[in-house]
Order: C-alpha cells, then structure tokens, then sequence
C-alpha cells in the first residue's frame, strides 16, 4: 500500500508528541512508534510483519526535536525500500542508532544552545526598549519559521532518503552555530547597555561586560559548569553590601547613577 498524503499528514502532526511519553529506559522511543505507526500500517498491511517493523522504533531513540521531522520522514523512505527489497534491512539500524544522536548533538548546539538563546535575548532586548509589537512579531515570525522548517525536513527526508544527509552535511550547521554564538555576544552587550547604560553606571556596566566575558572564557576553554559560575556570581553580588566593613570600597558607587 503506498503512503498516501493523508497517511504522511498524520506521521508528520505525531512527530509534535514525541516527548508526550518520554522515559529514562527508551527516552522518545514510544513517542518514536507512535509517529511511525500510520505509515508502517500503510508499508505493512500484514500484522505480523508490521509489529516486526515496529521492534526496530521500541528501542531507545533520542534527538532534538526538531529533527523529529526529518528522521521520521526518512524513516518512512528507507521502509518503503525495505519492503520493497530495495534495501537491506540491517540500513535502517545502522541510521537509526548514528545518525539520531549525531543530530541530537547538532540540534542542542545549533538550536537549543545558540539560536533560542538569540531569540530570547533580542526579546529582552525589544520589550525593554519598549517595542512590544515588535516582539511580538519576531517570537511569532520565528515560530512560523520553524514549523515551515519542521515540514521541509519532513518532505526532504521523505523524497531523498539516505542523500538528505549529504544536504545537511552541506548546511555546515556547526560552522554558522559559532557565528551565531558571536552575534549573541553582541546582543547580550546591547541588553546590558540596556539595563545598565554607561553613561549613568560606567562602573556597574563595565564590571557586567568584564563578568560576562569571563564567564564565556571559563565555559568556552576551561568548560567550567555554567550552574556553578552562575551560583558564585550570585553568590558574590549578594556578599557585595557586606564587604565594606573588610575591604574599604564604597560598593554602592557600582549601582548608583554617576554624578
């Protein structure tokens, strides 16, 4: 039986609740089958060789979800051949257990440790300024994107196969996650201008830019946990307004507005 738009349809809305049944033993391996099952019913008519078809989706699976799409789609394409006797079925295992968490890593750096970053910190940006609207249009302008990019992964997957991996090799996603990463540091300067301006609190901003690069040292080539400098630079700012009595610094000329 062959995979008809209305079968994708489904595959593609269920890739949203792949977290829906997350756990430690499989992690989004349920929520995995759960999306494939519309079209190994459709490739598999016969129970018995769909709940073999199925095995190979109930053992642990983990990506970022915002590959979801992709690998199911390719999933769909690489199963069609298989019961097609185009491919072996051992490919599909051997793409499953690499290439899932090749782009789990790729989708935690990319998306989840640069590009969200982006978006909330030129809405903090935006909303302190005082461009509402503005931020608004961007949060629903880069939701629109990624579901707009959800279902192209789906569809390249789906069409191409194995090759959809040769246009993401292409992409050089990694690469374009630094230069992103750069631009963050901008906009976290900007929003600490923002909060700070220098022009009122020279001491205060400039002491925020100096932390900010030293964290981004510390993390960048020592790896130092992000929590752990987070809780000590808490941990300083609060001991600040009692130092004075040790050390003879007058702290509140680092937050109060310069003359």
């Amino acid at each position: 039986m062959a995979l008809d738009a209305r079968t994708l349809l489904r595959c593609f809305l269920r890739t949203y609740t792949v977290g829906a049944a997350f756990n430690t033993r499989g992690m989004q391996n349920i929520g995995l089958v759960h999306a494939m099952e519309p079209g190994l019913a459709a490739i598999y008519p016969d129970p018995v060789k769909r709940r073999e078809a199925r095995k190979k989706y109930i053992r642990h699976y983990n990506t970022h979800p915002f590959w979801t799409p992709l690998l199911v789609g390719t999933f769909l394409s690489l199963e069609a051949g298989i019961a097609a006797q185009t491919f072996p079925p051992q490919i599909l295992r051997n793409l499953k257990d690499t290439t899932a968490y090749t782009l789990s890593a790729i989708g935690d750096s990319v998306f989840g440790g640069t590009m969200l970053v982006s978006w909330s910190l030129a809405t903090c940006s935006l909303l302190v300024a005082g461009y509402q609207s503005a931020a608004f249009a961007l949060g629903l302008f880069l939701f629109t994107a990624l579901q707009a990019f959800k279902l192209f992964t789906f569809i390249a997957g789906l069409r191409e196969g194995l090759k959809v991996l040769n246009r993401l090799r292409n992409w050089n996603l990694i690469n374009w996650g630094e230069r992103l990463k750069s631009g963050n540091a901008v906009l976290a300067a900007v929003l600490l201008w923002q909060l700070f301006p220098a022009h009122d609190r020279p001491a205060l901003w400039a002491a925020a830019c100096a932390a900010l690069g030293l964290f981004a040292a510390l993390v960048g080539r020592l790896h130092m946990s992000r929590m752990l400098l987070l809780f000590i630079f808490t941990a300083v700012i609060l001991a600040l307004p009692f130092a004075t009595a040790y050390v003879p610094v007058e702290w509140h000329l680092f937050w109060q507005p310069a003359d």
